[in-house]
């Protein structure tokens, strides 16, 4: 029987991380963590790893693994064309559906699975120490449940129904409980969480999914009360991390109850395409093939440059108020003392002129926001229109959401739409509160949106003249897709959805029911595009005298 006496919930990102707790008995005495191994008073450390020479052993975590001060940017050519000394980051993306020169580097010894299971394992052991600091009787990770919040497009929440033969006896068994190899994200985290030590058997009840939109929406309905919402009302949730943005429209229901109304979605436009702007905008200056090389062979630089100057002299601050901005000037060579042996040509003659000085208008800062904002904004209409109800709030969250110039152009663009748009306090914890709160109070989410349309692939009679010859099987048979649930319904949460099958012959020992998701809604065979396998169950018939009944 479970015995879980602390929660904990584990905020996974793409550029940066975080945990909370709480033990069951005082939940109103949560904390979200804010010390860090090289840092403290901060709530989330960055996502990146330092390996040894083999990448078998991690050296440094979070952010010890990123460079910190000058001195470590300029460091000998030895170390720095290394590309051992290169930080491991951006790791999380590879469990996206991105075309493989979209994904982050990684180098060729290095699994991007190995590497999320060693960032849960550095994350493990500071929970663990922090755990036993306040509970020292509790006993991990059996008395522990974990939550683990990931990206909307990541879950295939679905419950297979059926009838088990031998036991004679109905079941409701959730597919994470048949998912646990690639391409399937949850069963991959599930595989890496395991391996991390954060449980103790694969198949553990002491793990939970749930969304980053769903765990920021739940933070959310602790401030819903100073907005004037109630029972009834809809709000939106913005989350704008470093790598993704998700956002969803939820429902206020009765007793501080959630529900789902418009299906989420998420997109790799979090502030980290910013910085990639940023860098584009230096490549055009200095010519981008030199910029790439720059880049391979003094990664720290690059670094240096981006988080020491752009981020904190320019990122945090620009508002998009013209008037209130002034012309930066960048010397490349305070940052980057290395560029200039990579720069050739007219380029070269251009930078020596100007002495290695960058002059950073507004306009050229506007035009490294706008291509992610703009896509946010899509993103935020499409949500909008898809919802029947009106919004009455629409709360931004995660880190980007505390730049002024996102905030000012989702007010300026759905003003008329959305009477009161805000950031909660500490935008930059919601996911995680939200995490840690779901795990304390797992029934508040009553609704949600299916993702995706899941069936299986049966088989029936071949018919002349409705079917296509093509799929006609050499024993006169053809196979199709079974929808069970259709996407866009909004469901109750851990519905089961079931319907009756027979077997195609009265000889037959064994079913095996293949099962299938799709973003399609009319679905009609299992080898159409977009169609995804997920796993085949299989169920023997114990007494084929019963025959097809």
């Amino acid at each position: 029987m479970e015995d879980i006496r602390v929660v904990v919930a584990i905020d996974f990102g793409t550029t940066n991380s975080g945990f909370a707790f709480a033990h069951k008995e005082r939940p109103e005495e949560s904390e979200t963590n804010s010390t860090w191994p090289g840092n403290k008073g901060i709530f989330k450390t960055p996502t990146a790893l330092q390996y040894d020479s083999k990448y078998n052993k991690v050296t440094a975590w979070g952010v010890k693994a990123l460079v910190e001060f000058q001195e470590d940017a300029e460091s000998s050519d030895d170390d720095d064309n290394n590309q051992l000394s290169r930080p491991i980051e951006l790791f999380k993306l590879h469990l996206f559906n991105l075309k493989d020169e979209d994904k982050p580097w990684l180098p060729p010894e290095l699994d991007y699975k190995k590497a999320i299971k060693d960032y849960l394992t550095e994350i493990r052991k500071l929970i663990q120490e922090r755990l036993s600091s306040r509970w020292s009787s509790v006993k991990f990770p059996s008395q522990v449940k974990i939550i683990l919040t990931i990206p909307a497009e990541w879950v295939l929440r679905f419950f297979f129904f059926f009838f088990d033969f031998v036991n004679h006896k109905f079941g409701i068994y959730s597919l994470s409980y048949f998912i646990n190899q690639p391409p399937h994200t949850t069963g991959i985290m599930r595989e890496c969480a395991y391996k991390a030590g954060l449980l103790n058997k694969l198949s553990s009840n002491n793990l939970e999914f749930t969304t980053e939109p769903e765990a920021a929406a739940l933070h959310c309905l602790s401030v819903v009360k100073e907005h004037n919402l109630k029972s009834g009302d809809s709000f939106c949730v913005v989350d704008c991390g470093g790598g993704t943005v998700d956002i969803t429209i939820r429902k206020l229901l009765a007793k501080n109850g959630l529900g789902e109304i418009t299906e989420r979605i998420g997109y790799p436009c979090g502030s980290t395409f910013v910085d990639k702007e940023f860098l584009k905008f230096i490549g055009e200056k200095v010519g981008m093939h030199a910029l790439s090389n720059f880049k391979k062979n003094h990664y720290k630089q690059i670094q240096y440059l981006v988080q020491r100057f752009f981020c904190h002299r320019i990122k945090f601050d620009f508002n998009g108020k013209q008037s209130e901005w002034k012309t930066i000037k960048l010397n490349l060579l305070n940052y980057c003392s290395n560029l200039q042996e990579y720069v050739t040509g007219d380029r070269k003659t251009e930078m020596e002129n100007a002495g290695w000085i960058i002059k950073i208008d507004f306009t050229s800062v506007k035009e490294m926001f706008d291509p992610v904002v703009n896509k946010i904004l899509e993103l935020i209409s499409e949500q909008l229109n898809a919802s029947k109800e009106k919004c009455s709030a629409m709360f931004l969250v995660g880190g980007f959401a505390e730049s002024a110039y996102l905030l000012n152009k989702v007010k300026e663009t759905f003003r008329f739409q959305v009477k009161d748009i805000c950031v909660p306090t500490l935008p930059i914890t919601a996911v995680v509160k939200g995490g840690l709160y779901y795990g304390l109070n797992i029934n508040t989410v009553k609704t949600r949106v299916l993702k995706w349309t899941f069936g299986i692939e049966v088989a029936r009679k071949w018919i002349s003249g409705k079917d296509k010859k093509k799929r006609r099987s050499p024993d006169d048979l053809i196979y199709t897709f079974e929808c069970l649930a259709k996407r866009g319904s909004q469901v109750d949460v851990n519905k089961p959805f079931s319907k009756i099958f027979f077997p195609v012959r009265a000889d037959q020992k064994a079913v095996a029911f293949k099962i299938y998701y799709t973003p399609s809604v009319d679905g009609k065979f299992c080898d159409e595009p977009g169609m995804e396998y997920i796993k085949t169950l299989h169920i023997d018939i114990p007494d084929v005298n019963l025959g097809r009944d």
